[in-house]
């Protein structure tokens, strides 16, 4: 297992990332619907490419799992791939956010008691809700900060 910080956002790496995000998203926000999930897909590799920080994780065949973005102390994404999940991999990728970037705060989708719970094991505590998500869907979102 090795952590990258991808530095170099090149079409390659989008498109290895792409289907982790989705098996991701679908493995875990039931919620949404298939074409909210193609729709919601059409902006994800512009999103990869304006993060400040993203970081890779690769299993040891050297294969992208999972990958996470970083906007100043803000946790904005973490997708590990649905078959790659209970492996320890998010839980490196958020240590090193806390460790190398002070991560301190996320939001998560209340409809998501998975990631929420997972958050809560790594130390973070609900301080916000909201009834709708930043685009104005009707999926509350749940602030989190670290205890």
């Amino acid at each position: 297992m090795k952590i990258i910080e991808a530095k170099n956002r090149t079409e390659s790496l989008i498109e290895q990332l792409l289907p982790i995000w989705e098996s991701s998203v679908k493995a875990t926000h039931l919620f949404l619907s298939e074409k909210e999930i193609e729709e919601i897909k059409k902006y994800v590799p512009q999103a990869l490419k304006d993060i400040p920080y993203l970081i890779v994780i690769e299993n040891e065949h050297k294969i992208p799992v999972g990958f996470t973005g970083i906007v100043g102390q803000h946790l904005e994404m973490l997708f590990i791939s649905h078959e790659e999940r209970g492996k320890g991999y998010g839980k490196k990728l958020l240590k090193y956010g806390i460790e190398k970037y002070s991560v301190n705060d996320l939001a998560v989708n209340e409809q998501n008691p998975l990631a929420k719970g997972f958050y809560e094991y790594m130390g973070f505590e609900v301080y916000k809700r909201t009834d709708y998500d930043e685009q104005g869907n009707p999926y509350p979102l749940l602030y989190m900060k670290l205890n």
